[in-house]
């Protein structure tokens, strides 16, 4: 898999994915950029983000559940000092279905942790990384 980073301006950068699209980042004010992308961090976060609502989503429906919506809202905690690494990364993911079962769902987050979401493993190597989820019909 191969992507590439351009630097665009100041702290402005363009990144094409293998696939072949492409994101802005950039920087905040107070660091040269002009705010005009998301900062490469917060991609790591959607990326792992998007890593597990994949898994979580395809695996329940593999268990035959049905759903409608699927959303996980991440916080995290970062060092203070250098290297500014997420130590801590909390997963709440909101689901919406009918008759959901809490335990299939439990289970579609957990493997999606333990097994099959490359980002969160990658980043569960430096942060502790938690879950929970809520149920909507």
């Amino acid at each position: 898999m191969n992507s590439t980073v351009k630097w665009i301006d100041n702290m402005m950068m363009l990144g094409t994915s293998a696939s072949g699209h492409a994101v802005v980042m950039d920087g905040p004010e107070e660091l040269g950029g002009k705010n005009l992308g998301i900062r490469p961090m917060e991609m790591l976060l959607l990326g792992m983000g998007g890593c597990t609502t994949i898994d979580v989503v395809s695996t329940l429906k593999k268990m035959r559940e049905t759903v409608r919506d699927c959303r996980v809202e991440i916080s995290t905690q970062r060092a203070e000092e250098h290297p500014k690494i997420f130590t801590k990364i909390h997963l709440h993911f909101i689901i919406k279905g009918t008759d959901l079962n809490d335990k299939k769902v439990a289970k579609a987050i957990s493997l999606s942790a333990d097994k099959y979401c490359s980002a969160s493993i990658m980043l569960g190597k430096t942060a502790r990384i938690t879950h929970d989820f809520e149920i909507h019909e």
